[in-house]
């Protein structure tokens, strides 16, 4: 439970918290001395009411899998409701394989559509009834596509065989990864394809987007960056032949690092810019919105899972810092179209096993809010940032694949989801607060060693009408215990006589189904009962329920206490 105020404080409550009460709302002057990782954290949180930094957008509301057929099996169904109840922002949704030759049959990196099929005589046949399924389930739950345009349907590839992989047996980079055989024939499937979507959902295609494929500079593509930029032409034609106002973006290249992505990149934004048009004959491509892959690094030190953020925040801004070196671009909305604490949703090792505790939402926390601060100090934009992770049907329960449920019940990191869903009331026309922590670690340690020996203790706040969102955590690569943080959280600049508090919180206590799960003695395929339970006990805990908090010169203080992978938000009313 959080401690409060109270006439005698012990630990931080003698020092920061006089400090806080005796300073202007600015730091006191004194930074406390890092702590290592091993020691106890005493932190000030100052959040200053009365100080807009700017409007406040939410990134955080995309979301994308490998396996589009399991968005309409019961328990994808239910996710997505989830996904779309964190907030009235809209949530996006990119799926991989839309155009992949199959039965619809879901497995591990896989899924298909079965849109085109040819007869013996090569006349194309259209069949959208699995698609349908799959948009069907997004629209339903008021999820907006993110139409990945891919892959190549095994009558259209120039190398079809073999075409359906086995993952994790061989090759997974099969007949599906290759150009077409006949550029028209693919022009009229995606035309035909487009216009279908059109028809059926009407409008609200409207508000959709749409991009040419994924990874083209690894063999996702098994094509030249000349052929990738082919067919980006020939798709992004026929996209606006039938929806002439479409968002279309790309590359979604991996990284960015420098090397063999980056060129990728740049080859692309030249091409958009200045090539020539391989379907109008023109000058350049049409981009309005630009994308490429971050991820991490974790691996294995001293017997214990370490995550490297600093690995997926350096792929990050060295993104930033090509896209913001063309003065063509460098006002283009970015989508980080996969950005993950490492690569592979669907595989299975020892050290991704911190995908099943808090420690996999608070890595998606620490990087999502240091990436706003890669924008701005770059000066570019960052429309989303999608989480690749979505649920695996037929698994056994907790398995360990990046997913944010299973077998129905919702992982720790969809309460992070939760929580960032929480920020600005969840309404648009919030504003970012004025917001220091004496934790947090400046953004240039982070990406130089990245958080391996003090742990970042860091807030961002929000504020919408009279309510204020603070979001507080405590975050460290190393998969093992700590210290809590002992914070004083001091907001000033409130314009009222009074106010009500409430906190949420998901650490390895509180909204953390997996910790149920194991208690239960982790069974592979719970119980109808014990998954009844379970799901109760991955739902966001309410901590402290609405309460009168004191108020002193339109200043409001509270201690608290805040576990080694632990996040709370704390929800200030004014009245």
């Amino acid at each position: 439970m959080v401690e409060r105020m109270k006439n005698a404080f012990t630990g931080i409550g003698v020092s920061l918290l006089a400090a806080a009460l005796s300073a202007p709302m600015g730091l006191t002057g004194q930074t406390p001395a890092q702590p290592s990782k091993s020691q106890p954290s005493e932190v000030l949180v100052q959040v200053h009411a009365d100080r807009s930094t700017g409007p406040y957008t939410p990134i955080w509301n995309y979301f994308g899998a490998d396996e589009p057929n399991y968005l309409y099996a019961p328990n994808g169904r239910k996710l997505l409701g989830e996904l779309a109840a964190l907030s009235p922002v809209p949530v996006y949704f990119r799926p991989h394989n839309l155009l992949t030759t199959g039965n619809g049959d879901g497995s591990l990196k896989w899924g298909s559509t079965n849109v085109y099929t040819e007869r013996p005589d090569g006349t194309p046949v259209y069949d959208f009834t699995i698609t349908d399924r799959i948009f069907d389930a997004l629209l339903a739950a008021h999820v907006r596509p993110l139409v990945e345009i891919g892959f190549m349907p095994e009558a259209l590839s120039t190398h079809p065989q073999p075409y359906r992989h086995t993952f994790p047996k061989g090759d997974v980079f099969t007949g599906w990864s290759y150009p077409p055989n006949d550029e028209a024939k693919w022009s009229r499937l995606v035309v035909a394809y487009t216009a279908h979507l059109h028809e059926r959902y009407g409008s609200q295609v409207d508000t959709w987007l749409w991009e040419v494929w994924n990874e083209p500079d690894i063999p996702y593509w098994h094509g030249t960056p000349e052929q990738y930029d082919r067919l980006y032409d020939l798709t992004a034609a026929a996209i606006r032949k039938v929806l002439p106002h479409a968002k279309i973006g790309g590359p979604e290249a991996t990284g960015i690092h420098p090397g063999r992505s980056e060129a990728f990149l740049r080859q692309f934004l030249e091409h958009c810019a200045h090539g020539v048009n391989a379907a109008t004959g023109g000058t350049g491509a049409p981009l309005d919105f630009i994308s490429y892959h971050p991820k991490g690094q974790p691996s294995i030190v001293d017997g214990h899972v370490q995550m490297s953020v600093a690995t997926q925040l350096k792929a990050v801004e060295r993104g930033m810092v090509v896209i913001a070196s063309y003065p063509e671009w460098k006002h283009t909305p970015i989508i980080l179209g996969e950005s993950d604490p490492e690569g592979c949703a669907a595989c299975l090792s020892s050290q991704n096993g911190y995908r099943n505790g808090p420690l996999y939402g608070l890595s998606v926390t620490e990087a999502t809010m240091r990436t706003y601060e890669l924008a701005r100090a770059n000066g570019v934009t960052v429309q989303g940032a999608v989480t690749w992770a979505f649920e695996f049907e037929d698994q056994p329960a907790f398995v360990g694949f990046r997913a944010l449920a299973t077998d129905g019940i919702d992982k720790p990191v969809m309460n992070a989801f939760r929580m960032f869903g929480m920020l600005g009331g969840g309404k648009p026309g919030a504003e970012w607060l004025d917001t220091e922590s004496t934790g947090a670690l400046p953004l240039e340690q982070i990406l130089a060693h990245s958080v391996t020996g003090a742990p970042d203790v860091n807030a961002v706040a929000t504020r919408n009408g009279d309510e204020i969102d603070v979001l507080i955590w405590n975050y460290h690569d190393a998969d093992e215990d700590g210290p809590p943080a002992r914070v004083v959280l001091a907001l000033g600049g409130l314009k009222s006589a009074a106010a009500v508090e409430d906190e949420f919180r998901m650490d390895a206590l509180h909204s953390n189904a997996y910790r149920a799960w194991q208690q239960m003695g982790s069974p592979a395929h719970p119980t109808a009962a014990q998954i009844t339970q379970l799901q109760r006990e991955g739902s966001l805990q309410q901590t402290a329920p609405e309460h009168a908090v004191a108020m002193h010169k339109g200043k409001v203080q509270l201690d608290l206490s805040v576990p080694r992978q632990g996040m709370l938000l704390v929800r200030l009313r004014q009245r």
